[in-house]
Parts: structure tokens; C-alpha cells; sequence
């Protein structure tokens, strides 16, 4: 078989790299090198070709999701230019949703790789610029007057993950619902918060 073009090599490489991202959400950084590749198309042995290590490829895979899902979200921002709170609940609404407890790999990378960066400190160390500014982006689109939108970030992640734990009980819904509710109902002008 003749070598490939350089053009041909950096298509298989962003392959390699948009399929990680996905299946790496999906079914953890575990994933095999010879299943990844295998998902891309491409045979086991082209891996090193491309990559130093797995973890270089779990670097690329996490600031490939990043980068995805930030323009996703500008797009869908830009459809709410000068209302705030219409993209925010938008936000809200998908994030905390059934399609998406149910599509980790399409889903955000923030819930999608903390499991695994919680489990490989030399991974996260490596990850953490990529992993931190997704935190920070995402935060501040759910940001509101003195509110940076990190606890808001907390209650989707947290809802989300436990959501994913208990798929195909009742309380999964349950989960996604309290965080929507306590998510929307808490911006709206006018309501006061219980102080018992």
C-alpha cells in the first residue's frame, strides 16, 4: 500500500481526534487504542503514526470537544443576541434534558471526561488549561448579575451525571426536572428565596 498525502494524513488524524472526543464521553478514556481506531476507520498500526502517546490523543479529544461545543454554543447564542435570559434558559433547558443524559457522546465535555480526569491525576495535570477554560466558557454563559454561573454550573453537571446513574428509574427524570426548576425559577424577578 502507497504512503498517504500529507492532506490524507491530517484528514485520518481529525478523524482519529473528533472520534476520541466522542467515544471518550461516551465510554470513558479506557477505550482501547485498536476499538478507537477501529470506530475511525483506520487500522491499529497508523495510531503511532499520528499520535506519541494515548494521552496526547486524550489531550487533542478533550480541546477537540471544547472547541465543538463552544461553537455549537455561540451559534446558539447568536440566536438570542441581546436577550441573555432566553439564551441561558435555552441553555438550561438542553443541558438539563433527556436527549442529552442519553448522548454523552454528542454531550458536554465537562461532565462527559470529569469522571476520568478525576481518576488520572497525570491526565488532568495535562488536560487542565484545555478542561478549565471549558469550565470558565460554560460557566459564563449561565452568568447573571453578581452571579459568575459556577454553582449554576455545579447543579447542571451534577444533575446531569446523577441522571446518567440512574437511567431507567423514575428519579432520573426527577433530577433533570429539580435542576431545571431550581435553575429557571431562581433567575426570575420577583422571586424571593426561602430563608427557613
Amino acid at each position: 500500500m502507497g504512503r498517504v498525502s500529507r492532506a490524507q494524513a491530517q484528514e485520518n488524524r481529525q478523524r482519529v481526534v473528533a472520534t476520541a472526543s466522542r467515544m471518550f464521553r461516551e465510554k470513558g478514556t479506557t477505550v482501547s487504542v485498536a476499538d478507537l481506531m477501529k470506530a475511525a476507520g483506520l487500522t491499529h498500526g497508523g495510531f503511532y503514526k499520528q499520535f506519541a502517546s494515548k494521552e496526547d490523543l486524550v489531550d487533542e479529544a478533550i480541546t477537540h470537544a471544547f472547541a465543538a461545543q463552544a461553537a455549537h454554543s455561540a451559534v446558539a447564542f447568536k440566536e438570542h443576541i441581546g436577550e441573555h435570559e432566553a439564551a441561558r434558559r435555552t441553555l438550561i433547558e438542553n443541558y438539563l434534558s433527556v436527549w442529552h443524559r442519553d448522548h454523552p457522546a454528542d454531550g458536554c465535555p465537562v461532565s462527559g471526561f470529569a469522571a476520568d480526569l478525576g481518576r488520572e491525576p497525570e491526565q488532568a495535570a495535562r488536560a487542565q488549561h484545555a478542561y478549565v477554560n471549558g469550565i470558565r466558557n460554560r460557566a459564563a454563559r449561565l452568568a447573571t448579575g453578581n452571579d459568575d454561573g459556577m454553582a449554576q454550573l455545579c447543579t447542571m453537571v451534577g444533575a446531569l451525571v446523577l441522571a446518567r446513574a440512574t437511567r431507567g428509574n423514575p428519579i432520573s427524570e426527577e433530577l433533570l426536572q429539580a435542576a431545571r426548576t431550581a435553575l429557571t425559577e431562581s433567575a426570575q424577578p420577583g422571586l424571593q428565596q426561602r430563608t427557613d
